[in-house]
């Protein structure tokens, strides 16, 4: 985890969203702390369907793979990924996790936010959070995650607590054994190969 640069990941998750335009309007903070929030509830879904990620079937259909080995000239070799990402990874905890973290280093990103915060000591923060996940259910630590900019309004500004928020999505990862920095590395490569807005309407 010492190796993680927060600041790194934001860059590269703001420009993977403007490439996709979802930053051609002015929103407001609201409007993208709603959609971090989407996310954490995706992951309580996940979680109550009991849906995990099964990286070690990824990984072998990436190494077993025709399409991913550039064997098959006829499909590009990231379709294959997409599949396999598809089949193993998409709509379980893990990749709703790093989709709100992505959601705030996106958010950082757009607004200016330095995560040197976070990344002063990376590894030691994280352990605290992971701590503090401990006799809390999953619902209850994401509640807690959810409502962090509640709290820390008029006390804290909007850059610490999306510093906080980010860290404390990691602690839950670590709470619960997920290689999180993996699986936003693998959903960010995913999103670079998907249409403008992913679809969506925003």
């Amino acid at each position: 985890m010492s190796k993680m640069n927060l600041n790194e990941l934001r860059d590269k998750a703001y420009k993977t969203a403007c490439e996709h335009v979802f930053h051609d309007q002015e929103l407001s903070n609201n409007h993208f702390l709603c959609l971090v929030i989407s996310e954490l509830m995706e992951a309580v879904e996940a979680d109550r369907k009991g849906r995990r990620a099964n990286v070690d079937r990824y990984n072998k259909k990436i190494a077993n793979s025709r399409i991913c080995q550039g064997l098959d000239s006829d499909i590009p070799k990231e379709r294959g990924y997409e599949v396999a990402y598809s089949e193993t990874i998409k709509g379980s905890i893990e990749e709703e996790l790093a989709d709100a973290v992505i959601r705030l280093l996106d958010l950082a990103g757009l607004r200016g936010i330095s995560l040197e915060l976070a990344n002063g000591d990376i590894d030691d923060c994280i352990e605290d959070m992971a701590e503090a996940c401990k006799g809390e259910s999953f619902t209850e630590s994401i509640y807690s995650i959810s409502t962090l900019p509640v709290r820390y309004d008029g006390i804290f500004d909007f850059s610490t607590a999306v510093n906080d928020m980010i860290l404390s999505i990691f602690g839950l990862a670590k709470h619960l054994d997920v290689d999180l920095l993996w699986h936003i590395e693998q959903k960010m490569k995913y999103n670079e190969l998907r249409e403008k807005m992913h679809g969506k309407k925003y």
